[in-house]
Order: C-alpha cells, then sequence, then structure tokens
C-alpha cells in the first residue's frame, strides 16, 4: 500500500510517500480501506520528533481515517464488511489501509461524505472527553475555548453551542474572531489586540467562566485562573505556549478552582471506546440533524501531506485540514 513516511524528524519535506505493507491485525481490530484521513497537531509534533509512537502502534503518522471495512472479526458489532465508518486511531492514518480498534470506530454520520466523516474523531473524542467527561460542563455553564478557530476549537463550539452553552473563543483575527462566532460562540476575542480575560469578566457580570478549554498553557494559566467563576475548571490538552507558568495557588484553594490535564493517545482501548459510545449516543444524532457541521479548510492529496503540513504550521487555517486518500 501508499503510505507516508517520517524519513527522520524535521521540516515537513520530511514525509514522503513510501510502500508499505498492508498492516497485520491484532486481536479486536478491523481493516479499513481509507478514504480520507485527518491532519492534526499531533502528527507535526511526531514528525519533529517531539511526541513518540506508543509502544505498539504504527509509526505511520495519522490519528483518524473514514473509510470502508475491508477485514477484521465484526463479530457481537453491529458493523458488516463494506460499511462505512471513521475511526480513531493510534496511528496509521496517512495510508492506504489501516487498522483500527472496532471499539473507536463509528458509522459515517447520514448524509456526510467519507472525507468529512474522516474530520470529527480525534476532535470530537478529545472535546467530549475533557469538556463533558473531565471538566464537566453542564446546565447552564459558560465554556471558554482557547484556539477557536483549530479543529479542536471547531468542534468544541459546536458542540457546546448545540447543548444549549454560552460559548466564548478565543482566535488570532478579527475575520477569525467572527468565524467562531458563525460557529456559535457569542464571542469571538481577538487575543492580539484584547485581553480575554477582561472580555469574559465583562460579558459574564464579572462572574467568570466555568469552564476553559486550554491548548495552550504557559502564561496563558494564571490569566485563566482570573477569569474563571468559582468552582471553575481547566482542561489542559496542548502546550502550544510553554510547559511552564506561575498560577496564585491561593485563589485555587479559595476559589475551589480545578486544572486537570490529558492526553489521548496513549489511553486503552476499553477508554477511548466508551468514548466512541457516548459520542454515537450524544453527538452523532446532532450532526445528522445539522446542528454540527464538520469545517473542512482544504484537502491535499495523500501524496502532498507535507504540503498540508506546511499549512497546519502557518495557522492560517479555520478548521480541518484534510488527505485524501481514494
Amino acid at each position: 500500500m501508499r503510505a507516508i513516511d517520517i524519513k527522520q524528524p524535521g521540516p515537513p519535506d520530511v514525509l514522503q510517500l513510501c510502500e508499505r505493507p498492508v498492516p497485520e491485525l491484532k486481536a479486536g481490530e478491523v481493516l479499513i480501506r481509507v478514504h480520507a484521513a485527518g491532519i492534526n497537531r499531533p502528527d507535526v509534533l511526531q514528525r519533529l520528533g517531539h511526541y513518540p509512537v506508543p509502544p505498539g502502534a504504527s509509526d505511520i503518522p495519522g490519528l483518524e481515517v473514514a473509510g470502508e471495512i475491508v477485514g477484521g472479526d465484526l463479530s457481537g458489532s453491529d458493523f458488516n464488511k463494506g460499511d462505512m465508518v471513521c475511526a480513531l486511531v493510534q496511528g496509521g492514518g496517512y495510508a492506504e489501509y489501516c487498522a483500527a480498534p472496532l471499539q473507536q470506530c463509528l458509522p459515517v454520520p447520514a448524509g456526510l461524505s467519507a472525507l468529512e466523516a474522516a474530520s470529527l474523531p480525534e476532535n470530537f473524542f478529545t472535546v467530549w472527553s475533557n469538556v463533558f467527561d473531565r471538566a464537566k460542563l453542564s446546565g447552564n455553564e459558560t465554556l471558554l475555548v482557547q484556539g477557536g478557530t483549530s479543529g479542536i476549537g471547531v468542534s468544541a463550539i459546536q458542540l457546546a453551542a448545540a447543548l444549549g452553552h454560552r460559548v466564548f473563543a478565543t482566535a488570532g483575527s478579527a475575520d477569525k474572531c467572527r468565524a467562531t462566532e458563525s460557529l456559535g460562540a457569542e464571542r469571538g476575542i481577538d487575543y492580539k489586540t484584547e485581553d480575554f480575560g477582561a472580555v469574559v469578566k465583562s460579558l459574564t457580570d464579572n462572574k467568570g467562566v466555568d469552564v476553559i478549554l486550554d491548548m495552550v498553557g504557559g502564561d496563558y494559566l494564571p490569566r485563566e485562573i482570573d477569569c474563571l467563576a468559582d468552582d471553575g475548571r481547566i482542561a489542559l490538552i496542548a502546550l502550544l505556549g510553554g510547559a511552564k507558568a506561575n498560577i496564585d495557588l491561593g485563589q485555587v484553594l479559595r476559589r475551589r478552582l480545578s486544572i486537570s490535564g490529558s492526553t489521548l493517545r496513549p489511553r486503552p482501548v476499553a477508554f477511548k471506546g466508551a468514548i466512541a459510545a457516548r459520542l454515537r449516543d450524544k453527538v452523532w444524532p446532532l450532526i445528522e440533524a445539522g446542528k454540527i457541521r464538520p469545517v473542512i479548510f482544504k484537502t491535499f492529496p495523500l501524496e502532498q501531506a507535507a504540503q498540508a503540513h506546511a499549512l497546519m504550521e502557518s495557522s492560517t487555517h479555520i478548521g480541518k485540514i484534510m488527505l485524501q486518500v481514494l
């Protein structure tokens, strides 16, 4: 099969088209003939040599795919060979065939193409796990999304808004802020020209927000603590702004604040399978009803994975960058 290889750690052009054997399946896995795959920040980190591949996972990049089930043991499931699915995987997505744990497969939502469905798993697994399972956003609580035009951001804004929450989002330009508002954010905040904490406090009558989805870390953390409501929660999922922060622990104690961090890739199949079940029950109906829509910025053929990574690193995109494989 054709696949993308990381020849050595480095810039986008280290991604090279190669020939690899079709994956051999482990117990509980199915073989997917890949139609499309999503590009995600962890793929870039892996290419740079900053994100080690989990033991036993494919060294081919790519954490989400959609395509046709062509093999594997489907007993006990409602899938059949020939079904179109999308799946979260530990690696191997930038290829014509990919092995995926059956528990991490979801049907392509009605009305969506394989390309659109491939844009869903990594972001919605991450958002559901962190915003709803860990940070427990519920009721009439409010959410601040940092990086609102990233794939994660676009998904978090739409999902929280569809479930009835007030959502605020940061972005790096006026146009990007307007894009977040078109997706359901009450207010897009330009982090280059505005103090997101002051804006959030003004929009919440000085209460602050209940949950913050943070992919920045670094010096954002003390500013986020300042604009959290009492009993507020920060869900930290990436460190684009750095791994160290000076924070006021007194506020954490006095106001009963919580800061949690997590990475999804190394978690066991059963953990991800439980998220998949919740997505199928809670989120897929919203997608099929048109209340959440995939936002795809640009699509590249598989052999242009390097160009796709260069676009990702430019941070000029709004939504997902995709690879068309079939």
